[in-house]
């Protein structure tokens, strides 16, 4: 939509289809969409040596100083609206997900009563409509209480504003156990002879649920092990993370950039089979706990151990390998001297989630007691500078000749060892 935006101009004004006022959720969503397509127009320009002022032109380095801090400016309009949009979207999240579970309240009434034709309508179905209906109005009020962090999801949204694979997870099997105890408690209050109160007490059993019990405690342990070891990871600088601008529904599936990871596809597709396969087992024997096979428990002890060696291997801390004098076509070869422009080769520099041009910009190079910015190059469709393999930035003449250390600073905050490079005059 932006990109089409982008050749085609958009009209702005009013509450109607170009209104960027950012105080409706249509607003936040048009002024999103409206400074992505002026910032696709400005770099595409720049690519094609378009829009330099005369004062700049004549000088490689100062037009390129020049088109960089535009380009920054630019995105950081397009990161605030983006903000912006993202809190709108939150806001209203809550309404859709409290629909959504009131949805499924529905389905579920609607199941039961084509399933009680011919055998009949029982306490076990009336019971399982009163849990749901009970499940519904927690959620709902949590929705409400959450409603500016997403309504129901609040709980998902890790702190890097994404969806927590192993959250949902969590949580969906502890919804499921929380509803299976409410059926047994719902046919235990309309039971009158005691030898159905034992048998529904004798559903509880452990040896009955001891799988559907040992998969709850598993995938809940990972949830909170995954956390921990992300945070301490994310503090001794061994793992990159970068805030989102708004949760999504990919966010289950995929890594920090958007790629779909295997760990957390084979745990979210092994745990909704075997979640199915217990509520049918519910379905079948509402008298008790579903008792969960334990081939397919321990199917789901080895995914959710797998998703966890997943994460724990995830990620790296910046690396410097080399940094060399950067030489245009033509010049002559020598050593570095201020002024000079140099390549520092290495991995990590873009951390996944970062490639947008405000989180770019945001990078910085350390060289002796200097901070240089590491400058935006565009090119069409995207940036040839900064790169996650290479950088390109000046020596500037602050930078007293000798031997200095250059270090890389990411925009996840993650800092490279030191590697010694020699200038001279």
């Amino acid at each position: 939509m932006a990109v089409q935006e982008a050749g085609a101009g958009v009209p702005t004004g009013g509450h109607g289809g170009g209104c960027t006022c950012g105080d409706c959720p249509h607003g936040a969503r048009a002024g999103h969409r409206n400074a992505v397509a002026a910032f696709l127009r400005l770099r595409d320009d720049f690519a094609a040596g378009k829009g330099l002022p005369a004062a700049v032109a004549h000088s490689a380095s100062a037009s390129r100083q020049w088109v960089s801090e535009e380009l920054t400016q630019s995105a950081e309009a397009v990161a605030e609206r983006s903000r912006v949009e993202g809190d709108a979207r939150l806001t209203r999240l809550w309404i859709r997900t409290a629909g959504a579970v009131w949805g499924a309240v529905v389905v579920l009434l609607l199941v039961q009563a084509l399933t009680a034709i011919g055998a009949g309508w029982t306490d076990a179905r009336t019971a399982g409509l009163l849990a749901a209906l009970l499940l519904a109005a927690v959620l709902t009020a949590a929705s409400w209480y959450h409603r500016a962090r997403g309504g129901a999801l609040a709980p998902l949204i890790g702190e890097d504003n994404r969806l927590s694979t192993s959250r949902a997870v969590a949580v969906a099997w502890v919804l499921f156990v929380v509803y299976a105890v409410l059926v047994l408690a719902g046919q235990l209050a309309a039971a009158s002879a005691p030898r159905e109160r034992d048998a529904l007490i004798d559903g509880l059993d452990l040896a009955r649920g001891a799988g559907a019990v040992t998969v709850l405690a598993v995938v809940c342990a990972i949830a909170v092990l995954v956390r921990r070891v992300v945070g301490v990871r994310v503090l001794g600088q061994r793992l990159q993370k970068v805030r989102a601008d708004r949760p999504r529904a990919a966010d289950l599936l995929t890594d920090d950039a958007g790629r779909g990871t295997f760990a957390d596809i084979q745990y979210v597709a092994i745990s909704t089979v075997a979640l199915i396969f217990a509520a049918v087992r519910l379905a079948r024997r509402p008298d008790q706990l579903p008792d969960l096979p334990w081939g397919l428990a321990v199917l789901v002890l080895v995914s959710a151990a797998t998703y966890f060696a997943g994460k724990y291997a995830e990620g790296g801390r910046p690396v410097i390998l080399s940094v060399v004098r950067a030489r245009e076509a033509g010049d002559l070869d020598g050593p570095i001297r201020t002024g000079d422009d140099i390549e520092i080769r290495g991995a990590g520099f873009v951390p996944p989630g970062a490639q947008t041009a405000d989180r770019l910009a945001r990078m910085v190079v350390r060289i002796g007691p200097v901070h240089v910015h590491v400058p935006l190059i565009p090119v069409t469709g995207g940036f040839s500078n900064p790169s996650d393999t290479r950088l390109t930035v000046p020596v500037p003449v602050e930078v007293e000749p000798g031997r200095v250390a250059v270090q890389v600073v990411t925009a996840a905050g993650a800092e490279t060892t030191r590697y010694e490079i020699d200038v001279t005059d």
